[in-house]
């Protein structure tokens, strides 16, 4: 009897990339150099719109921006209206585009000046071409008072995110939430094929949920001190043990923040790759200019084709 069957294409081998060296490794966009740290892409399901954390030097100021494409150009970043003196960072645009989530210290309400621990919360709009509302919370069950971030939603909405939670297997770990009767079901811990007792971390989730990619900390299959992971579901359902994706995506420095674009099968990611050397400099400008290029040991977007699944019918 003839069964739909999932096949991974991982294209790893050996636990090697489909990019074989690192010029299929590009910047996604030159014009964010101009901000120090610059990290958390998400993108349009349609790649009209993209939205990314900019940062402090020291990361303890933190707001969200975006750009639009018009034609083949992408506009000068702009900060997003709801943007206040607490840090804002790891957007996600929901799947239909009129939900934005995001993670913020901001107090509950404009009544309260003191900052809360790191929640969840969201903006929405009617379509692409309206104003967005005013953060919302997302409350219970899966704020707490202890710190969440990253959030990822799947197709039907289900939630993908991290918690740091004594409770956990290791420092942090990634949850994830059933979108249940247009609510969120109590979190759940995900399994030790994804989890350890490190740290698992920045969690992006497919459409379908048969695939996840992840941040790892100093794992001793890691390259770096972060390297990004990815695990697949088996055919029952289960999450298979997470593989390292190796080089040339993660290098010896941190590499973290994946967003994965199914419709041009594009990575996307934060990297602090350093390339930058000694050399001569004729001016000030051409010092400073080489400072902020990327690869310069800073949070810098990067991108690249993977291949990671298809499906066939035997």
């Amino acid at each position: 009897m003839a069964k739909s069957r999932l096949i991974i294409l991982l294209v790893l081998c050996l636990n090697q990339a489909i990019a074989q060296d690192q010029n299929d490794i590009t910047q996604f966009n030159s014009a964010l150099n101009k901000f120090l740290n610059v990290r958390d892409l998400c993108i349009s399901e349609n790649g009209s719109e993209a939205f990314f954390t900019i940062q402090s030097p020291l990361q303890d100021i933190s707001q969200i921006a975006f750009i639009q494409k018009k034609g083949n150009e992408w506009t000068e970043p702009e900060l997003m209206s709801f943007s206040s003196s607490y840090m804002d960072l790891e957007p996600f645009l929901s799947h239909d585009g009129k939900r934005l989530f995001f993670v913020s210290n901001r107090p509950l309400d404009d009544l309260s000046k003191e900052k809360k621990d790191f929640d969840i919360w969201y903006v929405e709009r009617g379509g692409s071409d309206q104003e967005w509302s005013m953060p919302k919370n997302i409350g219970a069950p899966i704020n707490s008072g202890l710190n969440e971030f990253y959030p990822s939603l799947s197709k039907n909405n289900n939630l993908y995110f991290t918690l740091e939670s004594p409770n956990g297997l290791g420092k942090d770990d990634i949850y994830f939430s059933r979108w249940e009767n247009g609510s969120y079901s109590t979190p759940q811990l995900l399994d030790k094929n994804i989890n350890t007792p490190g740290y698992e971390f920045n969690a992006f989730i497919s459409k379908e949920e048969d695939f996840i990619l992840f941040s790892r900390y100093n794992e001793e299959d890691g390259l770096g001190s972060g390297d990004i992971y990815i695990s697949v579901k088996d055919d029952r359902g289960n999450w298979e043990k997470a593989r390292n994706v190796g080089a040339p995506i993660n290098t010896k420095y941190m590499e973290y923040c994946p967003f994965y674009h199914e419709g041009d099968q594009t990575l996307y990611f934060t990297s602090r790759r350093n390339e930058l050397s000694p050399k001569l400099f004729n001016s000030v400008s051409e010092f400073q200019e080489y400072m902020y290029e990327s690869n310069n040991g800073l949070s810098k977007i990067y991108m690249t084709q993977l291949k990671i699944k298809g499906i066939t019918k035997e």
